[in-house]
């Protein structure tokens, strides 16, 4: 059952977080997730806040942190439901009850209030976007052998999709995988560019050319970093500096044939989910569930901005006032907060559909409005990171102090609105996806 009410949670800042942690209802939460969320924010209070500064000007993070995080019951929640990708029995941190995606959602709220798209992304996005194809549509020796080893924390992985000529339009990569004659094995050849946990990674989930041009010859292969061949180099970004982005070169890599996920094939629509098959499909049905990762951490970084901005104007004073006292600076703040919140109650919707769809029915219908929300998201998000460096001034122009989590922030905005398809692909699909909705409703009248 849905818990109608809970208990206020967090420190009170009005909008500072979601509206069912204070006296709002909600039908969507239950005691599950409730007790959930408790945990999640006593562990990123206790293991992430106080390191995140450090972690961020050092580029990295301490590989123990996954093993921490699986222990912590967290780690396998970011794959979406089934818990953990449905290798749960496998593990020794036990689900919570009636896991579903809005335990997923608090994951990755909760861990966005530490303020740093690059602490968020190193420690989960990986697992986030790499390891779900593995876990959906990859065969049980594949999954029980990398889904496992990354799932406990022992391993780590990305999703190799983006290449220097192909970002949004994936159907257009490069990256050659050859099959063998005798077809035991591929070989792997090309480059892969802004890898997220590249320099790190022990597994690679590359998006592969195994057929023709276009859509239809996409395959999707796991690379592993200790094979001959695979290179890579840490690219230095304007934001996101602890996720380890990456250049990943594979030259003449043989991988074995069984690390392919699922099948070789051909696709010919991104739009329409019965015409999608295996390989393109593959990357499709990642995109969604990746994009709408994005919605959350964008729209919880933004909070974030809205957050310290608020407790900063009723500390800082100008002309005998503080900052809150002038209406200008209310303004802000008010603008700030009715995007936040409308984002999150469009989340939340979307949320809901991906509980109660079919994975086809979600993979179809949830396109184009996760493309549009993605959006609303980062545009909500570089608007309100703006509107807190005009609240704090020269002190969110410098890296550490009072204003460090919106200096940060404001480097990575970038980072949200341009990987996973930009704002320009996204509101494209949208259209075009409730053009196709349209055309067909009609064809039936």
């Amino acid at each position: 059952m849905a818990a109608s009410r809970t208990e206020p949670f967090g420190e009170g800042v009005p909008f500072g977080d979601p509206s069912w942690y204070g006296k709002f209802n909600s039908p969507y939460y239950t005691k599950s997730h409730v007790e959930f969320r408790a945990r999640v924010r006593a562990f990123v209070e206790r293991e992430i806040f106080p390191n995140v500064h450090e972690w961020d000007e050092k580029k990295s993070l301490p590989l123990e942190l996954y093993r921490k995080t699986y222990e912590a019951g967290i780690l396998p929640g970011v794959v979406g439901a089934p818990w953990a990708g449905g290798m749960g029995n496998d593990l020794s941190v036990p689900a919570p009850e009636r896991f579903d995606y809005f335990h997923e959602l608090i994951i990755l709220d909760e861990f966005g209030r530490c303020g740093s798209g690059g602490v968020l992304w190193g420690l989960l996005e990986g697992v986030h976007i790499g390891l779900p194809p593995v876990l959906n549509f990859g065969s049980e020796a594949l999954r029980r052998r990398v889904g496992l080893n990354v799932l406990r924390g022992e391993k780590t992985i990305c999703l190799c999709i983006t290449e220097p000529w192909a970002g949004s339009d994936v159907a257009n990569i490069r990256c050659v995988a050859k099959r063998s004659a005798d077809g035991t094995k591929y070989v792997v050849s090309g480059e892969k560019k802004w890898i997220t946990n590249g320099i790190w990674a022990d597994y690679f989930t590359v998006a592969v050319r195994t057929g023709g041009p276009g859509m239809g010859g996409i395959s999707l292969l796991v690379v592993e970093k200790t094979m001959k061949g695979v290179e890579t180099k840490r690219m230095d970004c304007m934001g996101v500096w602890a996720s380890g982005t990456t250049f990943v070169t594979f030259d003449d890599v043989e991988v074995p044939a069984e690390n392919l996920i699922g099948e070789e094939n051909q696709a010919r629509s991104i739009l329409h989910w019965s015409s999608y098959d295996r390989g393109f499909k593959y990357v499709m049905h990642n995109f969604n569930h990746e994009r709408w990762g994005f919605v959350v951490q964008a729209n919880r970084f933004a909070r974030v901005c809205y957050e310290e901005a608020f407790k900063y104007a009723h500390r800082r004073r100008t002309f005998g006032k503080k900052l809150i006292e002038h209406p200008v600076i209310r303004a802000k703040l008010a603008d700030m907060a009715r995007q936040i919140d409308a984002t999150h109650a469009m989340m939340e919707t979307i949320t809901y559909q991906m509980c109660t769809m079919t994975r086809e029915e979600s993979a179809k219908a949830l396109a184009g409005v996760t493309a549009l929300a993605k959006v609303q998201a980062t545009k909500v998000f570089e608007y309100c990171a703006r509107e807190a460096a005009q609240i704090f001034g020269g002190a969110s122009y410098t890296r550490g102090g009072v204003g460090e989590k919106v200096e940060r922030l404001y480097r990575d905005v970038r980072a949200y609105a341009i990987p996973g398809g930009s704002e320009e692909i996204m509101m494209d699909l949208g259209i075009r996806q409730a053009m196709k909705e349209w055309e067909s409703a009609q064809a039936r009248l």
